[in-house]
């Protein structure tokens, strides 16, 4: 499975896993560090978490629904020159300081 872009998940500014886009959809991983921890959170309910990979042909809801709507997907989109479809793209913009305590960061830092 050949693996196009990548995205860091952050939970409360802890790495908590890898979000990768691929030729067969998306995948997820929790880290297997971020596991052992006792504080560990899942990303979402919909993800709880796990070691297994989880899979999906479109990009997973939870995701997507961090990606901003209306007058600001609009803003995103101009500024940083992203189609409104690449869903992915968007996330890894507008999501580095998303409300909650759920980020995406491009780099694993």
């Amino acid at each position: 499975m050949e693996v196009f872009r990548t995205a860091y998940v952050y939970v409360r500014n802890v790495y908590a896993g890898r979000l990768c886009e691929n030729d067969e959809g998306y995948s997820f991983t929790y880290d297997e560090t971020y596991l052992k921890r006792e504080d560990a959170n899942a990303v979402s309910l919909t993800l709880p978490l796990s070691e297994e990979i989880y899979q999906a042909k479109t990009l997973f809801p939870f995701f997507d629904g961090l990606i901003p709507e209306g007058w600001l997907l609009g803003v995103v989109s101009r500024n940083w020159k992203i189609d409104t479809k690449d869903r992915f793209g968007l996330l890894l913009v507008a999501c580095r300081d998303a409300i909650g305590n759920v980020s995406i960061q491009e780099d694993r830092l």
